[in-house]
């Protein structure tokens, strides 16, 4: 994050109003003193920047500008660099006082557009005045982001809980782009060995699209892609006269692929592959700890992201239900399920979260999801680190992804389990 160019950082220009509060909120929101505050109309003079990470968007850099309702000539020089700032701007954070709008505010929100610069509406001080429901539709009614704040200390995680839900919504692309599919797993001139089991819910004839994807992927790495089913895969092994430099399998055949893995030799699933891709892998690989917490009557919600006709042992209605109740060994677990576009906007009553590898959704979707599962502080994961933790072999298929391995052990301790039984979690020698 320090070594980021500045060029390469998502600029945030906070405006607004003399006084409304723009400095303390950018101190807050990054942990420094970067900004002198003061109770005085207009202490912020030039420009202050401060660069950060917010994730999952990366490294952004905050512009904090002068107040620019001050006509003071003074006052008009600040005015001309804060409007400077707007040729620099991804993102524009407008910060305003409860059930205040004038057409200063209006006039901002109208150059914003005018320059194509997506934005946000920030309601500071609510700690002193709420904002009427009225004031509040005139944002919904446009569709503009808004959060509301009490730039106070103990409001940190709060406060940037609903900046990066806000932020998400309206950050341009390419500060979204996705990490790398399997690329960076296989060197060029590799070999990525596909497990892949002819999954009947797929279309006739054809493959399921996460898997059609990674093959594409290794293709464009300049790697060689060699596609088999799971009980072909020892033959193909011993046939092959050196090691594969990375294995992907299915999540449903992970177990019984393991077994098979040689030493040495890289290993995950297609799922997990995209839960880096599309999501969080680290978010996920944390979220997996509900597991061992989950109590008689919790409710985990089963999140896909295409619609299809469920089979007879549909994975996320059928297998991962049967497999989370044989883990925990709790009866009374509620599941809900939703699929395509259909997802709460309420997650609180859930206890956990268990989602697909969203090969439907673009990234910016899913981290959106993922945002609001935390800001209701509801554990996220994935179908596939799910199914690995249930049939024991999950540190195996995080191995290719060190900070989710190191945030999955950190959450369940770094000694190595047996993770097929919460009940008993036996240890293992190392």
């Amino acid at each position: 994050m320090i070594t980021t160019p500045k060029g390469l950082r998502l600029h945030i220009g906070v405006f607004g109003r003399t006084n409304v509060g723009k400095s303390s909120f950018i101190n807050l929101v990054t942990g420094q003193e970067v900004s002198i505050v003061s109770d005085i109309p207009g202490t912020t003079t030039d420009v202050v920047e401060k660069a950060m990470e917010i994730l999952p968007i990366g490294p952004v850099l905050f512009l904090d500008t002068a107040g620019i309702d001050d006509e003071t000539l003074l006052g008009k020089e600040r005015v001309r660099k804060a409007f400077e700032v707007l040729r620099r701007c991804d993102v524009a954070l407008l910060m305003l006082e409860p059930n205040v709008f004038t057409e200063f505010e209006s006039s901002l929100i109208k150059l914003f557009e005018e320059k194509k610069i997506p934005y946000v509406v920030v309601i500071n001080k609510i700690d002193v005045q709420k904002p009427e429901k009225e004031f509040l539709k005139n944002f919904e009614e446009k569709k503009i982001p808004v959060i509301e704040i009490c730039a106070l200390k103990n409001k940190r995680e709060d406060i940037l809980a609903k900046l990066k839900t806000a932020l998400l919504k309206v950050v341009p692309e390419e500060f979204l782009r996705e990490p790398q599919l399997i690329g960076d797993l296989v060197p060029p001139g590799g070999i990525a060995v596909l497990v892949v089991p002819i999954d009947l819910e797929a279309p006739k004839g054809r493959l399921i699209l996460p898997q059609v994807q990674t093959i594409r992927n290794v293709l464009d790495s300049d790697a060689t892609a060699i596609v088999v089913k799971e009980r072909e895969l020892p033959y193909l092994l011993s046939v092959l006269n050196r090691k594969s430099d990375v294995i992907v399998c299915d999540s449903q055949v992970v177990l019984k692929v393991a077994g098979d893995v040689p030493q040495g030799v890289k290993f995950t699933t297609f799922s997990i592959l995209f839960s880096r891709y599309k999501g969080d892998i680290v978010e996920f690989a944390k979220g997996l700890h509900a597991l061992k917490n989950l109590k008689e009557g919790a409710k985990v919600l089963i999140a896909e992201a295409c619609t299809h006709h469920p089979i007879e042992d549909d994975i996320g209605r059928v297998k991962i239900p049967r497999w989370i109740r044989q883990y925990t060994g709790l009866k009374d677990i509620s599941f809900s399920f939703h699929s395509g576009r259909s997802y709460p906007e309420d997650l609180s009553e859930y206890d956990l979260v268990v989602h697909c590898g969203a090969c439907t959704l673009n990234r910016r979707e899913m981290l959106s999801r993922i945002e609001l599962a935390k800001s209701k502080n509801v554990p996220i994961t994935n179908y596939g680190m799910c199914i690995s933790l249930v049939q024991g072999v999950i540190e195996k298929v995080l191995e290719p992804f060190p900070a989710a391995l190191l945030a999955f052990r950190n959450q369940f301790g770094r000694k190595k389990y047996d993770y097929r039984n919460r009940r008993s979690c036996k240890i293992l020698d190392a």
